[in-house]
């Protein structure tokens, strides 16, 4: 089997070409015009930032993805989907809300922003995969209907994955919050009730009859409850949660596997953008030092030679001075520990990513083999 080609390019420009016309040549030269866009839906699968939070990729970045599907006639669109946690994406309006604030507006990046699981996180697709541990992927329904799939990824550091890449911008990005459920948490949701009002509001959307109201106070009978996360999404005092998947591992096999349920059967190129490596997710209301300098940006048709070649890039940057990174490195070297090379389990060192590719790559979803193209 050919390794999988990855270009890349730095973030070196010179007077005739700034970064927003090289971001243009690179997907070019990596075959994007191989893409039948013609009168084709396209969404963009990006991550809009948690209000608050800085680390994300400027909205200029998706306006030249946006603008090259439509001189190639197609109709690109913004998506990403509601959030399990509290915050500011957690439904429709607060998530568009979110969006715009932080730049993602048409009149930024000259094309509309979809929420792919809609107005409160229940609008999805079914896709059936028979994986090994998801049958039926939960994806939002916007984003499955879509013709042609494109993931721009802010490449950065992940406190549960390891890193946020091609993959988890993908598969967990895209998945409806049932979805996220399915591969964030194990077991089923809890009431803390010392913060529950009665409100009734998970007894009238559950399908189940898992919820009821005892006393003044919600509680989820778990033999009925199949852990669709809807109820999460209505509580009013968001006083519903589930226990944290522990299992990393699990998490990364779930999230192969919904990332291969969002791109088989259609047509898909994935961008990835190294800059900004903050050491925790964009979901964040907040976002620490880059744990390591600019890299550069990188394209693909495979999205799993597309994270091993950016974790390679990563590994081979070194560290900022009092980033968390650096503590850690500074520690372990205090301590007369062997350092292995992987800045982001350096960073976090409860996760681990590899897994996540392994699984990728066994489901058909790419290779980790590549050969890197500069340009």
């Amino acid at each position: 089997m050919e390794k999988s080609q990855v270009y890349f390019t730095t973030f070196k420009t010179t007077g005739s070409e700034n970064l927003l016309q090289k971001l243009h040549r690179l997907m070019k030269t990596a075959g994007f015009e191989k893409i039948d866009f013609t009168d084709k839906y396209a969404a963009i699968k990006i991550h809009f930032g948690e209000y608050g939070n800085l680390a994300f990729l400027r909205p200029n970045y998706a306006k030249v993805v946006a603008d090259y599907v439509k001189e190639l006639g197609g109709k690109a669109f913004l998506t990403d989907c509601n959030t399990l946690y509290v915050g500011s994406r957690k439904n429709a309006l607060d998530h568009l809300d979110t969006a715009y604030v932080n730049g993602f507006s048409p009149l930024q990046t000259g094309c509309h922003v979809i929420i792919g699981d809609g107005l409160k996180g229940t609008d999805e697709t079914l896709v059936p995969i028979d994986g090994e541990y998801v049958k039926e992927a939960k994806i939002g329904h916007a984003i499955m209907d879509a013709d042609i799939f494109i993931s721009l990824t802010h490449f950065k550091g992940h406190e549960m994955a390891g890193f946020g890449g091609a993959i988890k911008n993908i598969g967990m990005g895209c998945g409806s919050r049932a979805g996220k459920m399915e591969q964030h948490r194990e077991g089923k949701p809890s009431v803390a009730k010392e913060g529950c009002v009665g409100c009734g509001s998970c007894v009238k959307i559950c399908a189940h009859g898992a919820p009821v109201i005892e006393n003044g106070k919600a509680t989820i009978n778990h033999d009925k409850c199949v852990g669709c996360g809807r109820c999460l999404a209505v509580c009013p005092k968001n006083v519903i949660d589930a226990d944290d998947n522990k299992n990393i591992a699990m998490l990364n096999y779930k999230m192969a596997e919904y990332a291969y349920a969002v791109c088989k059967d259609r047509p898909c190129f994935h961008v990835s953008l190294i800059c900004d490596v903050s050491p925790n997710c964009d979901c964040h209301s907040e976002n620490d030092i880059p744990i390591i300098p600019n890299v550069g940006m990188l394209a693909s048709f495979d999205p799993v030679a597309l994270d091993q070649a950016c974790a390679d890039l990563c590994n081979a940057m070194p560290p900022i001075d009092g980033s968390i990174l650096a503590d850690n490195l500074k520690k372990e070297e205090e301590a007369h520990c062997h350092h292995h090379g992987d800045h982001f389990h350096m960073t976090h060192p409860d996760t681990e990513w590899e897994t996540c590719l392994d699984h990728a790559q066994k489901m058909g979803l790419g290779q980790r083999e590549y050969e890197l193209k500069r340009i």
